[in-house]
């Protein structure tokens, strides 16, 4: 999100592939499938009678193979896939930590932190200070967990640790603590953190060792102990049950991952400012550890803070404040301090010689952030180097890796029969998927009707304009959603703020058969963008754009003129003395959800108008938009330009709603941390649609339009309809299944 002017296109607007995931998941009842996939519940998805289904063909897909999610003896237990839980499953205790929140102790900025640096994360600062050596072989992420998990075995316990970075298993070290004692007890090799512990289980390298603190007594482990997979990214360690045997009682276990020296032999210890070979940013304590496990519960933002911070002090100074979107804060302050003795699981292990399922750790409503591996991969860890600028042709993103995040909102209420719904919310310039945690844009999008599913994919980092394959982000995400949860395809709805507000405009307009409505706030479609307008015929819109604005205010009428000269229905409310980030603080959106309701996705309207955009397209991506509703194989011309149609099916006995015109008007927001906030409303709907009689007979226009497939049966015409094409030059009209082509010269 930025509170700064933005540039033209797509400033914007009005305003979900695995392996594995919670199969004891209440609310999902989707069965899990062997191989390290899940299978998509079909309903789920949306489906049509003949013809391509909406949308692109990667939200289809069969999920990607992911080797960090791999099992191989003795491990058989799918992982969670919800960041910050724990659960028992198959004989195995499993802890999935949240991904890039391997940011270390609050401590002295690093004046070359990189993500500082980069000026791409206003709003979506880190607590955290430590920075990374800058030698590629970090790939600024190298100490961020994933996954911990134990396995009792005959003779030794069985624990996993996986990275979502392993370059070099020789730069990166954990200590495990096991066991407990009466006070708080120092980490061994210079970690820098005390917690209480009977002894320390430390793994460099393929080297472990165990260190007694009542003793004094260190003793290394058969290097047979530990097995690394680089692939995997998985440490596999064997703790002998004559070193330590945890019996079957209940073991305290803490554990924290940083980077090692290999000449001090101990972990890499932190300075102020990173260079090649140390690490930047650091904290009186002296806390060498970026990443503890075991955070079950790692606060939201405050959006009363937020809120009140917009009339004292800017409100991305706040969200400095705040510093919880990466859901590492009270792991900075710990760190911070030197005492992380908060964080830690008991392991019960009479519940795993028993192979007891438990669940109970794991979250199943409310805001979830969820992980999932996507089919690109561009190396391992983070290059703030790939931010990419905005209205960019293409973007992979900064974040390189597999491993996704995005954030799932789950509603309190029971599963309808039908499933929830589903609302895309894409978040803000700046923002990362966490940015609506908490907040009541998401609660009371979630809650509305029946309960939607609120689902904020992470776009692989804080900008991108849902370009590329960070478009492709948002279909992976969806698809992921609907491999875990009972989803409602024709309840769909689509929002989004500032840069997700401009995402809201360009994928309703390349993907219109999606969406029943759409929402988005802070944006207005500027004149570049008016010219997508026409094919959001089918999807009424609500705008909300603060009056003071820095990106859009001076555009507010000029939106309003195209919206309603394309005969779109729509609301806009300019909301009085508001700015940038006014709508957003103030988190208050019930007339928002009131407006998004329980609509449903009209898959076959008697009237299309549908634009492809090849400049927008991205072939590596899978991300071409060819196809709406029931017309397919939609070819341009000339791939330079934007190719228009317009068609119309008399088989439905329908003519067009006529237009009633704007209509304006005074309302005042209640509920908000600004107080009563009034607005101007201006709205433009239709009137009913008036039969007519039913004709065999389909009419089109088109402008820049080679070719262009027609599905007869959803059209409602025969193979032998009439077809009426008035082109600007030489066209081709196929009707599908009926071996009958129309050509225009």
């Amino acid at each position: 999100m930025q509170a700064q002017a933005l540039p033209a296109m797509w400033i914007a607007a009005s305003l979900l592939l695995v392996a594995c995931g919670d199969s004891m998941d209440p609310r999902a009842a989707i069965p899990e499938v062997g191989g390290g996939e899940t299978a998509p519940l079909p309903v789920s998805l949306p489906s049509v009678t003949s013809g391509p289904k909406p949308g692109p063909a990667l939200l289809y897909a069969p999920a990607p193979a992911a080797p960090q999610l791999e099992n191989v003896a003795p491990w058989t237990a799918l992982p969670i896939l919800i960041s910050g839980a724990s659960a028992y499953r198959e004989g195995e205790f499993l802890y999935q930590d949240f991904l890039h929140d391997d940011r270390g102790a609050a401590g002295v900025q690093d004046p070359n932190d990189p993500q500082l640096l980069s000026g791409k994360y206003l709003f979506s600062p880190k607590a955290g200070t430590l920075t990374y050596p800058s030698d590629p072989v970090f790939a600024q992420n190298a100490a961020d967990l994933v996954e911990l998990r134990v396995k009792p075995l005959a003779a030794a316990t069985a624990i996993r640790v996986t990275l979502n970075t392993l370059l070099d298993a020789e730069k990166v070290a954990f200590t495990i603590a096991l066991g407990t004692s009466a006070a708080a007890v120092d980490w061994p090799r210079g970690a820098g953190v005390s917690s209480p512990a009977q002894i320390f289980l430390t793994v460099h390298g393929a080297s472990a060792e165990v260190y007694e603190p009542a003793s004094g007594k260190t003793t290394a482990l058969p290097a047979s102990s530990v097995a690394v997979d680089l692939r995997r990214r998985q440490f596999d360690l064997r703790l002998p049950h004559t070193v330590f045997d945890p019996g079957q009682g209940k073991l305290r276990m803490a554990a924290g991952v940083g980077l090692w020296d290999a000449a001090a032999q101990q972990y890499l210890q932190p300075s102020v400012t990173a260079s090649a070979t140390q690490p930047g940013g650091a904290a009186p304590s002296m806390a060498a550890l970026f990443n503890l496990a075991f955070r079950y519960h790692e606060p939201f933002p405050d959006y009363t803070v937020l809120g009140a911070a917009l009339t004292t002090v800017d409100a991305a100074a706040a969200a400095i404040v705040e510093a919880k979107w990466w859901r590492e804060f009270d792991q900075a302050a710990a760190l911070q301090l030197g005492d992380v003795s908060a964080f830690f699981a008991e392991v019960d292990f009479a519940k795993l010689a028993a192979r007891t399922s438990d669940e109970s750790a794991v979250p199943s409503t409310g805001p979830l952030v969820r992980i999932f591996p996507s089919r690109f991969e561009f190396g391992q860890g983070l290059d703030h180097a790939q931010h990419c600028d905005r209205f960019p042709a293409s973007c992979e993103g900064s974040q390189r890796g597999q491993l996704q995040s995005y954030s799932l909102y789950v509603p309190t209420k029971p599963l309808p029969a039908r499933g929830y719904g589903l609302t895309l919310q894409l978040h803000a310039l700046s923002g990362i998927h966490s940015l609506y945690n908490g907040s009541k844009y998401q609660s009371q999008f979630g809650e509305r009707g029946a309960g939607s599913l609120v689902l904020t994919p992470g776009a692989r980092g804080p900008n991108g304009d849902y370009t590329d394959v960070t478009e492709a982000d948002v279909f992976e995400a969806w698809a992921d959603v609907a491999r875990h949860y009972r989803v409602d395809p024709d309840w769909t709805a689509l929002s989004g703020y500032s840069m997700g507000g401009g995402g809201t405009y360009k994928l309703a307009m390349r993907w219109p058969d999606l969406f029943a409505r759409a929402t988005g706030a802070a944006a207005v479609a500027i004149e570049d963008q008016g010219s997508y307008l026409p094919p959001l015929r089918n999807i009424p819109l609500l705008t909300w754009i603060g009056t003071l604005d820095e990106g859009s205010a001076t555009e507010i009428s000029g939106a309003i003129s195209r919206a309603t000269a394309a005969g779109l229905r729509f609301a806009l409310d300019a909301f009085t003395n508001s700015e940038h980030l006014t709508v957003y603080t103030n988190n208050e959106w019930a007339p928002a959800a009131e407006f998004l309701g329980e609509h449903r996705v009209d898959r076959n309207p008697p009237h299309i108008t549908y634009f492809v955009v090849p400049s927008l397209d991205s072939d590596r991506a899978g991300m071409v938009a060819d196809h709406a509703y029931w017309l397919s194989a939609v070819k341009p011309r000339d791939a330079a330009g934007i190719g228009k149609i317009d068609v119309r099916s008399e088989g439905f006995g329908l003519g067009d709603a006529p237009v009633l015109g704007t209509v304006t008007s005074i309302g005042l927001l209640q509920g908000g941390t600004h107080g009563p906030t009034p607005y101007q409303r201006t709205t433009q709907d239709w009137g009913e649609a008036p039969k007519t009689p039913i004709a065999d007979r389909l009419v089109i226009e088109a402008s820049n339009i080679a070719a262009v497939t027609v599905d007869v049966q959803r059209a409602r015409l025969s193979c032998a309809a009439a077809v009426q094409v008035n082109s600007d030059g030489p066209m081709r009209v196929e009707l599908a299944g009926c071996n009958r082509v129309v050509t225009v010269n």
